[in-house]
């Protein structure tokens, strides 16, 4: 794969006690210690369908949204690619469980929202949003393969790409067998680079992203560190980076597949 490049305009972030991007830099630059746990609240709903709202589409609603405002850019005007490695995986295991043992009592909200493109519908409709939207699943390399389809949509002609990341807690014997531990999304905005990516000018960040044949290793910054049992973890090197204004992230692209990220800080 070429080098792709960005800027990243707009950052989105939720981990249990770090509710907002700004309180995961400050855990990262300065120790601030998380809070309380706490849920998201996709503002973007409104408040009943923000109550049926199951944690996989609340997290990847809360942190696209805050990407978009942090950018400046009116979120039904973006393409988005949604990435997650197993969908909600609370409500896929009441789906099995419930088709095993009273198939007639499977709740149709539920039902809807088992779907893997699930978030991306909502985010669709409360934004208003008649953009493609596009839904992708690459087991521990989900996040890499998400930044590549939006590196790759920017570089076929897009403007601008909202990526989403997000997964949630496993619960039931599906969880025993993909195991995920608590609830992580995170969310970029990224424009394209009419400069090939040479310009860090006016406060950006430039990303240049590119595949190599290696095994990426593991990572122990403090995000890594304190999302580490999500099956999303393997984004969270790159937002230590950035966090930390750091310049370089290696991101678990596949077997035997790294994604090499470049950083520059405007």
């Amino acid at each position: 794969m070429n080098t792709l490049t960005a800027r990243i305009e707009g950052i989105g972030f939720w981990a249990p006690g770090l509710p907002s991007w700004q309180a995961a830099v400050d855990h990262v630059r300065d120790g601030v210690p998380p809070g309380a746990a706490g849920k998201p609240s996709p503002a973007l709903l409104a408040p009943n369908e923000r109550r049926r709202a199951p944690p996989s589409v609340a997290v990847a609603l809360d942190v696209a949204l805050a990407a978009c405002e942090a950018a400046g850019r009116e979120p039904a005007a973006l393409s988005s690619v949604f990435a997650s490695t197993h969908g909600d995986l609370a409500i896929t295991d009441y789906m099995c469980a419930t088709l095993a043992d009273d198939p007639r009592a499977i709740s149709p909200t539920k039902f809807h929202n088992s779907v893997h493109n699930a978030a991306a519908g909502y985010w669709t409709i409360g934004a208003g949003c008649v953009r493609p939207a596009t839904a992708l699943s690459a087991h521990r390399a989900s996040f890499a393969q998400g930044l590549v389809e939006a590196l790759a949509q920017l570089a076929c002609g897009d403007d601008a790409v909202l990526l989403v990341a997000y997964d949630t807690e496993g619960t039931g014997p599906l969880g025993a067998v993909s195991d995920s531990r608590g609830l992580l999304g995170g969310a970029l905005v990224l424009v394209a680079c009419p400069d090939g990516g040479t310009d860090t000018a006016g406060g950006s960040t430039l990303l240049r992203a590119t595949l190599l044949d290696a095994d990426a290793p593991e990572r122990h910054g403090p995000l890594a560190r304190h999302g580490a049992g999500n099956a999303m973890a393997p984004m969270l090197p790159l937002f230590d980076a950035l966090a930390g204004r750091g310049d370089l992230a290696l991101l678990h692209a596949g077997h035997g597949r790294t994604l090499r990220v470049e950083l520059a800080h405007g």
